[in-house]
C-alpha cells in the first residue's frame, strides 16, 4: 500500500515542484498553496459521485456526450470555482504567476486523489501511463487556467480573462478525452496533442514569468 501511495503521489509532487521552482522571484506562502491542493482533492469525490448518479440514472447514455462534453465541462468547472471562490481574492495572489502556481496545485490535488484510486482498481502497472498522460495533462490544464485568472485579476480585461480560464481548459481537456476514443489510431494522435499542450502551457508559464518581473519592478520603482 506504501509504494502504490508513493508511486501515485509521486508524478503530481513532480510536477508542482517543477512549476514552484520556476518562480525564482518569490516564494509563494506554503500553507496557502497545500489549501489550493486540499481544495483540489476533495472536489474528486463529489465530481466522481455526480458522475457516477448520472451514469446510473441512464442521464448520460451516449459517450462522448458523457466523457468528453460533460467529464472535461465538470473537472473544470469545479476547478475553476473553487479557484475564484477561494483564491481569486485572496490577499496572497498579488502577482501574475501566482495563478500559475494555484492553478496547477488545486488541478493536482484533484489529479493525486484521481490516480490513487486508479492505481487501487487497477495496480501499479498503469503508473507510468499515469504519469505521462492524466496526471501531466491536469497539471497543464491547471497552468492555462491559472495563466488566464492572473490575466483576469492584473489586467481591466476581467470578464474576459475569467471567461478565458474556464472556457480554455475545458477545450483542451475534451480535445485529450476526445483522443482517447479513438481506440486503435489514440496514441499517434495523443503525442503530438501532448507535445502541443507543454509548449503551449509553457508558452504561458514564460508570460507570466515575465509579467511577474515587470509587475516586481514597477512596485520596485514606486
Amino acid at each position: 500500500m506504501f509504494i502504490l501511495l508513493t508511486v501515485a503521489i509521486a508524478p503530481g509532487l513532480a510536477l508542482f515542484s517543477y512549476f514552484y521552482l520556476r518562480n525564482d522571484m518569490k516564494t509563494e506562502p506554503r500553507k496557502t498553496l497545500f489549501h489550493s491542493f486540499v481544495y483540489g482533492a476533495v472536489i474528486t469525490f463529489p465530481i466522481l459521485f455526480i458522475q457516477y448518479v448520472l451514469t446510473e440514472e441512464g442521464v448520460l447514455t451516449h459517450p462522448f456526450v458523457q466523457h468528453v462534453l460533460f467529464t472535461s465541462t465538470l473537472e473544470e468547472f469545479f476547478k475553476w470555482f473553487l479557484l475564484y471562490l477561494a483564491i481569486y481574492h485572496h490577499v496572497e495572489f498579488d502577482d501574475p504567476y501566482d495563478g500559475i502556481l494555484y492553478g496547477a496545485s488545486i488541478s493536482l490535488g484533484f489529479a493525486t486523489v484521481e490516480n490513487i484510486l486508479y492505481l487501487l482498481s487497477y495496480g501499479v502497472d498503469t503508473a507510468f501511463m499515469r504519469a505521462l498522460l492524466p496526471v501531466s495533462s491536469h497539471a497543464l490544464f491547471g497552468v492555462v487556467m491559472g495563466y488566464y485568472l492572473g490575466k483576469s485579476k492584473f489586467t481591466n480585461k476581467t470578464k474576459k480573462y475569467l471567461a478565458f480560464a474556464l472556457g480554455a481548459p475545458i477545450l483542451l481537456h475534451a480535445m485529450y478525452n476526445g483522443i482517447l476514443m479513438l481506440q486503435d489510431t489514440w496514441l499517434y494522435v495523443m503525442i503530438p496533442f501532448m507535445l502541443f499542450l507543454w509548449t503551449f502551457a509553457l508558452h504561458k508559464v514564460k508570460k507570466a514569468h515575465a509579467h511577474l518581473v515587470s509587475h516586481l519592478y514597477e512596485q520596485n520603482k514606486l
